[in-house]
């Protein structure tokens, strides 16, 4: 006798090998409070539209000093200022020392 293993993709129910699955980690969603893992077929991952591209994450640190993730679609973003790419290019960064700071009185 053998026992043989059949992974079912959460998706469609199809099964299949090792070999055929990804692993997708849904980080966040407002069904869910922590991660959950799905296994998928590699051919179903086309049901997830990817905007990465045209996706803005912003982390935004209010008063208080609490924290909160913002995803802006770039767009929407752009229309924040009316030359962010200049704006963005202008920035201070976020390592190191500010523009015109210096060191020991020097």
């Amino acid at each position: 006798m053998a026992i043989v293993s059949q992974k079912v993709s959460d998706l469609s129910g199809k099964q299949g090998t090792d070999k055929q699955f990804a692993q997708v980690v849904v980080r966040q969603h407002p069904d869910i409070d922590q991660p959950k893992a799905l296994d998928v077929l590699v051919p179903e991952l086309k049901a997830f539209t990817d905007i990465s591209d045209t996706l803005v994450i912003l982390e935004v640190t209010m008063p208080d000093n609490t924290k909160q993730d913002m995803y802006v679609p770039l767009e929407e973003f752009n229309k924040a200022a009316e030359n962010m790419p200049q704006v963005l290019k202008d920035a201070r960064g976020t390592r190191g020392r500010l523009p015109g700071t210096k060191v020991n009185g020097g």
